[in-house]
């Protein structure tokens, strides 16, 4: 371990995280919201920590080696949640204290949406801006915004793309240069936020929300500028756009990036972890509309269609946009939603949960192993499509669903440990491990009922969703830190 490396290319990930504080100072004085010395307070602490973390190692040129990645990744996100609290903490409103104010950075960066705030609707712009924009940076991942930008700084990036992406399609890359990967994935992500951006204000929202809820429907993070969410807006057309982008921002952007470079979109339909992402979410819609309209649940049909899909997609691409309380929902309909939340999105994507891939690989095991029990000698690989699936990725599959079952019941624990009770605490972790935000019980509208300890685990949960799991279990692992 080269701790020197490391501290180096932290130095320079806090100084280039640290200028993203100055747009909200640009916004601050286009309304005169008074809240402009907060973000150049908080540009300054950050820039400084940088600074001085770089200094004394600034002529380290080693290259990056994979465990130094992970090293990176895992201190960056650390660091970022309390830094990026800073503008929250020098903001004269909202008042917050440190452990509120580094919950809503972990929750805006790691795009969870879950909110200790409320009167958002009298909230500074410039701080309702900067939520929406820690969702935005931290959809695709600021390191790999960083690994497009490093190079130019002498640093490599694989390692970094490695230990920022672990799951089961790591090592797939666009282009021969990570590099250029990287841009790849941003252009896409850039071009998602400006259509969106467009669709909202087209359909009725006025720019400042319209370019907010972007970043936060693409990032698929759930953050509003308003306590009702996008039913504030009371629009169907607005709902409808906000159910295309959070569709389209599940998908893995690699699908989206060959699509448009191809200039065709069978691509999609021949890849086996879309079908699956579609037919859930079809599927979901239609099982939802159907019970609201059994329960008599809204007067007009044109409300239970809305309502209905909106909430499927918005809950199972673990978004978190709200257009009305689905926790009051009769019957099953709010815990099959949020158990939805675990299968969540495609795997590079910007969505949270498990990913649908691994999901669909856990299934395609179990269909396995009942087969095996007629022809137990029987040569049966895992197939997604018509390739077999190594048996190493299918184990892998299985370790984390195991780790993340292990997780979830110890962190629910301690929460029940505190008094919560079990509904809460159960939604209050799930919302947390799948960066959904919106749970039940006393977490339906926000988590600022929840004590400091029960925060910090949340916090934990976020961090483990966002970095899905193993890059920061690693950390502890005795092989990582041998010789």
């Amino acid at each position: 371990m080269r701790i020197s490396v490391t501290q180096r290319i932290l130095g320079l990930l806090l100084m280039l995280f640290s200028t993203t504080m100055l747009p909200p100072v640009a916004v601050s004085l286009a309304f005169d919201d008074g809240s402009a010395l907060a973000f150049i307070f908080g540009f300054a602490a950050t820039f400084a920590a940088g600074l001085l973390i770089w200094l004394p190692v600034r002529t380290e040129k080693r290259e990056l080696r994979l465990r130094d990645g992970f090293l990176v990744v895992a201190a960056f996100w650390l660091g970022l949640g309390s830094f990026g609290a800073a503008p929250l903490l020098f903001a004269e409103e909202p008042s917050m204290g440190f452990t509120d104010a580094v919950f809503e950075a972990i929750s805006g960066l790691t795009t969870t949406g879950a909110t200790v705030l409320d009167g958002l609707d009298n909230l500074p712009p410039a701080i309702l801006y900067y939520r929406q924009q820690l969702q935005w940076l931290g959809g695709m991942g600021i390191i790999v915004l960083a690994v497009a930008i490093l190079p130019m700084l002498g640093v490599g990036g694989m390692q970094l793309y490695r230990a920022e992406t672990p799951g089961p399609v790591k090592d797939t890359k666009l282009t021969p240069r990570i590099t250029e990967t990287a841009k790849a994935l941003w252009y896409i992500y850039l071009g998602l936020t400006v259509f969106c951006a467009l669709g909202y204000w087209m359909a009725g929202m006025n720019l400042f929300d319209a370019i907010c809820h972007s970043f936060s429907t693409v990032a698929i993070g759930g953050f509003s500028t308003h306590d009702a969410s996008i039913g504030y807006f009371d629009s169907g057309l607005v709902d409808a756009v906000a159910i295309l982008f959070m569709f389209l921002a599940g998908i893995n952007f690699s699908l989206h990036f060959i699509a448009w470079r191809s200039v065709s979109l069978r691509h999609y339909m021949q890849e086996p972890e879309f079908r699956a992402y579609a037919t859930m979410l079809v599927g979901l819609s239609l099982f939802v509309v159907l019970n609201l309209f059994a329960q008599n649940e809204y007067e007009r049909t044109s409300d239970t269609l809305l309502n209905g899909v909106f909430q499927a997609v918005s809950i199972a691409t673990t978004t978190g946009f709200t257009t009305t309380d689905f926790s009051l929902w009769g019957g099953a309909l709010p815990v099959l939603l949020l158990f939805s939340s675990f299968v969540g999105g495609c795997a590079g994507s910007t969505a949270g949960g498990m990913k649908v891939i691994r999901v669909l690989l856990l299934y395609r095991q179990g269909v396995r192993e009942v087969r095996r029990l007629i022809h137990p000698s029987a040569e049966m690989p895992v197939k997604l499509g018509r390739i077999a699936v190594p048996q190493r990725v299918v184990d892998a599959v299985w370790g984390f669903f195991a780790v993340y079952v292990v997780l979830f019941v110890l962190m629910m624990a301690v929460l029940l440990a505190t008094g919560m009770d079990q509904v809460t605490a159960f939604s209050a972790i799930a919302a947390s491990l799948n960066n959904l935000g919106p749970g039940l019980g006393e977490v339906a509208g926000g988590f600022s009922s929840v004590n400091d300890i029960g925060k910090w685990v949340c916090i934990l949960a976020m961090l483990l969703g966002r970095l899905e799991i193993f890059t920061l279990l690693v950390l502890v692992s005795r092989t990582f830190w041998r010789p």
